[in-house]
């Protein structure tokens, strides 16, 4: 074995475990049963997304089914605003069928062209434990954070700032969410964010899943306890970017007119000019 710093090809061409030797595997895969019903897989939403995945796995006798996030609660609240989604509705009702199943020969561009494909960031890899692993957006940062390259936030795509006032109503906040393609919306003239992440703890933690309240996507975003992006003033390399990252729970970066997630590092990864990572060979 030797560790060769200058790539032959681009970053994109090379397989995950080229990618990730070490650790490609650890962060196994938080998992439900298809049966159970959907607030047992909101609880787990609330308390992992984005912190350490971007979906829930769904099994059926062991066997990966399908995937719940918060792209199915969301799109479920609009159609059924009610504590019924959540109590006698179940995860297979809900869950997006055929997850993505990757191994360890599957390339980086492979992996993001079905990321894309899908829109969902989210593969699940069988591991050496017999079990199954997560590959998400927040993991792909560790690939970012080795990679050298002069490439910085600014060469990043400027994306347009979709934005929110306190007294719009949660449902126009969340068609808002699918119809720019977005899952963090800024509050008007503010650094605090609205996402489905939090929109799932609220309702899990604070109204009970729903029960005894009525006309939920009319509610005003008042009450909800919104979040603040991380404002930096420098213009990171992608490395440096994707180890502060990596290092949030809830990853989420303003550099002047740059909103930077996970996924936009995921995608600068693709750059042909990215030739510079320590791999295993």
């Amino acid at each position: 074995m030797r560790r060769d710093d200058i790539l032959s090809s681009p970053l994109a061409e090379y397989s995950l475990k080229n990618l990730l030797p070490e650790t490609l595997t650890h962060s196994l895969s938080i998992f439900i049963e298809k049966d159970k019903e959907v607030w047992v897989v909101a609880g787990m939403l609330a308390q992992y997304l984005e912190s350490i995945t971007d979906s829930v796995l769904v099994l059926d006798d062991s066997k990966p089914v399908g995937v719940v996030g918060g792209k199915e609660i969301m799109d479920n609240l609009l159609k059924n605003p009610t504590s019924s989604l959540f109590y006698g509705t179940k995860v297979e009702e809900i869950m997006e069928l055929n997850p993505l199943i990757v191994y360890e020969e599957t390339k980086y561009k492979d992996l993001m062209t079905q990321w894309q494909k899908r829109g969902r960031a989210y593969a699940t890899i069988e591991n050496e434990w017999g079990f199954y692993s997560a590959i998400s957006a927040k993991k792909i940062l560790e690939i970012g954070m080795r990679c050298t390259t002069n490439l910085s936030i600014t060469d990043l795509p400027q994306k347009p700032q979709v934005t929110f006032k306190k007294e719009d109503s949660i449902g126009a906040i969340i068609k808002s969410m699918f119809e720019n393609k977005t899952r963090k919306i800024l509050l008007e003239n503010s650094t605090m964010y609205i996402n489905d992440r939090i929109i799932i703890e609220t309702i899990t933690e604070k109204m009970r899943h729903l029960k005894d309240m009525d006309h939920f996507l009319e509610m005003p975003a008042n009450p909800i306890e919104l979040e603040e992006a991380k404002v930096i003033f420098d213009d990171l390399k992608i490395n440096e970017v994707s180890a502060m990252m990596h290092d949030m729970e809830h990853p989420y970066v303003i550099y002047k007119e740059w909103l930077v997630t996970p996924w936009d590092i995921c995608k600068i990864l693709l750059s042909k000019d990215i030739t510079e990572y320590p791999i295993t060979a």
